[in-house]
């Protein structure tokens, strides 16, 4: 399995609307991708290392693919469309990172 991964980074002063992109930007850009996206999930960052500090990252998505393939086929013709939609939600250019599962125990949120 492969993860995605979109960081989107701490700074002061930046515009992340989480219930946007928790509610219609993500399940909008999951029928997009189809069946090749297996899953996402989207964490909120509530602090860095100790409690009350700044988070590292505002928000991180982590979405999960067979193969890197199955992510180019499904992404690459909606990447134009998937990115229109971000000034809807952020001003943050996110970092990716295209990772393999070696592991998981993660439990299912609802």
């Amino acid at each position: 399995m492969i993860k995605i991964s979109l960081r989107y980074p701490y700074q002061e002063n930046v515009r992340f609307d989480i219930d946007y992109y928790v509610n219609t930007h993500a399940p909008w850009a999951r029928k997009l991708m189809g069946a090749a996206l297996k899953g996402y999930e989207i964490a909120q960052g509530v602090s860095g290392r100790e409690p009350g500090s700044d988070p590292t990252n505002v928000a991180i998505a982590n979405l999960y693919f067979d193969s890197v393939d199955d992510f180019r086929s499904s992404y690459g013709p909606n990447a134009a469309e998937i990115h229109s939609d971000s000034p809807n939600y952020t001003d943050i250019q996110p970092a990716r990172q295209i990772s393999q599962v070696k592991g998981s125990s993660v439990p299912k949120v609802e």
